[in-house]
């Protein structure tokens, strides 16, 4: 029995196809749950002895799907996308063009296929129970046990460890990626060239690399069918989960960094305060300091990180922080355990961030290649992009802080121009709902230039706000058809592209959608 047994029967038959073919088209999304549905189903398809190359699309429209049915690959395989454009792909198939097996999270469009793996058609919630990556490795678990860890995918893995590097040489729209990617020894995919039970269970780090990159921590935690690949992770030894300060960054930032920039829950005289925090740790009688460096909160022991977050706590509360909100700043934390103490990888959170980093620059190539185990070149590029992403990020705040936001009577929205990258300018409007001016019980929405014809649009909302009744998805999809163009997403966090000059009747249209949902 896989780890989420109403997928079993789906993943079976999506497994048996795949080896049926022999040679198979893997096409997949570009941001962190992409690229580690990505990796998973190429390491499993590499296991499994089944020659198959990658591309990576930015979005998956007509135009991009008539350019994979012009392929010469009888069998596509579709990972963190696909389902939303089934009425087009089925098209295709009926067509002759391709068979399409779809490992996907998102809302299915109207119409039919064979080998379709999907939560939300077993009612599991693709947004907040199994991510891309989920799907993609109850997949690989269905893969391995198809296969029965055959010596030929063994044998593949173990010569395509000789070939490091490959496939991190082309650029995005389309990134070719052959069946002799890269899979190192270590990291990652320790996995990516020994899997000693046969059946992909260390694939489940990624998958929760995946998840968690997909806003699907809930509470701060990982629930419904997610729970079962972290078992099966944490069983494998590939994963560790328990309880810590819920701050991002705890493996490479500097302690007042930590504190400063922490976003999670607000504390007064701390956050986004440099000499505040600096002052609240030089208050604690801990030595905080390796010479004239700050430790970071991985350096710390486990007493020592014990009054670090009782002396916040109590900082909170007496700065008027509310209980509830002091109980946020506690959470679970999902540990990859093959990566080196100290690093992004070996934190989920930060690990997602890196591989969205590299998604963002349209460098997928080099995310899945740090997925697979390259730990060389591959993961000092990724850096030197995560490095350019924060300033971007930084500088697209300071932006938001600086004009403000509009207000209609439901939404908030800012429109960005040319000044954000439109690949960045949903991360900047879920973060602008923690800052001075801005409503955190409004959802935001932010638009950027996309081209002289088109406008992109992000939607981003909080879990209250889901709590309440929020869909974004259906918001950003039917706002934007409603001006001639069209988006999607998750309830939480969605994404539409509209044509150029149509941004008030959006957001007018957007405010109507949000009024029906929470009032």
């Amino acid at each position: 029995m896989g780890p989420v047994p109403a997928l079993e029967e789906r993943a079976e038959a999506c497994a048996e196809r795949l080896v049926a073919a022999g040679e198979v088209l893997l096409a997949s999304h570009i941001d962190a749950d992409g690229l580690t549905s990505a990796a998973i189903a190429a390491t499993a398809l590499r296991r499994a002895g089944i020659e198959f190359e990658t591309v990576f699309k930015k979005q998956l429209d007509e135009a991009e799907i008539a350019s994979i049915a012009a392929r010469e690959e009888e069998t596509v395989l579709f990972t963190d996308f696909g389902s939303g454009q089934l009425d087009v792909i089925a098209a295709h198939e009926r067509a002759g063009d391709f068979t399409p097996v779809i490992a996907d999270h998102h809302q299915p469009a109207d119409a039919d296929t064979e080998y379709h793996l999907n939560p939300l058609l077993e009612g599991i919630d693709g947004a907040s129970e199994l991510s891309g990556a989920g799907a993609s490795y109850v997949l690989a678990r269905a893969l391995g046990d198809a296969t029965e860890g055959s010596v030929t995918g063994t044998r593949a893995a173990s010569e395509t460890s000789r070939e490091q590097g490959e496939a991190t040489s082309g650029s995005l729209p389309e990134q070719r990626t052959e069946s002799d990617a890269p899979a190192t020894d270590g990291g990652a995919v320790a996995a990516g060239t020994d899997d000693p039970a046969g059946d992909n269970r260390d694939l489940a780090g990624l998958a929760v690399v995946g998840a968690v990159g997909d806003m699907q921590a809930v509470g701060g935690e990982l629930v419904g069918a997610n729970r079962g690949i972290v078992e099966e992770g944490v069983e494998a030894g590939v994963l560790a989960e328990g309880t810590d300060l819920a701050f991002y960054g705890k493996q490479t930032r500097p302690l007042p960094k930590l504190l400063e920039y922490a976003s999670e829950v607000r504390i007064p005289g701390v956050s986004n305060d440099q000499r505040g925090a600096v002052s609240f740790l030089q208050g604690l009688d801990l030595d905080l300091k390796e010479g004239r460096e700050w430790r970071r909160w991985v350096d710390l022991s486990d007493d020592e990180r014990q009054q670090v977050a009782s002396a916040l706590v109590q900082h909170a509360l007496s700065r008027g922080v509310p209980s509830d909100r002091v109980e946020d700043l506690v959470a679970t934390t999902y540990t990859l355990t093959a990566e080196d103490p100290g690093t992004e990888l070996r934190d989920a959170s930060e690990f997602s961030t890196l591989l969205n980093a590299t998604a963002r620059y349209e460098r997928a190539d080099v995310g899945l290649a740090v997925c697979l185990g390259d730990r060389e070149g591959a993961l000092e590029r990724a850096r030197h992009l995560l490095r350019t992403h924060r300033r971007n990020l930084s500088e697209g705040i300071s932006l938001v802080e600086e004009r403000g936001v509009e207000r209609a009577e439901h939404v908030q929205y800012f429109d960005a121009g040319e000044e954000i990258r439109e690949t960045i300018v949903g991360i900047v409007a879920g973060m602008a709902l923690g800052v001075d001016g801005v409503d955190g019980d409004r959802p935001i929405v932010a638009f950027a230039r996309k081209s002289e014809e088109e406008t992109k649009v992000s939607g981003r909302g909080t879990g209250r706000l889901v709590g309440r009744g929020l869909d974004l998805s259906v918001v950003m999809r039917e706002a934007a058809r409603s001006v001639g163009g069209d988006g999607g997403g998750h309830d939480v966090a969605a994404g539409a592209t509209i044509p150029a000059g149509r941004e008030e009747e959006f957001v007018a249209a957007a405010d109507d959608l949000v009024a029906e949902q929470i009032g």
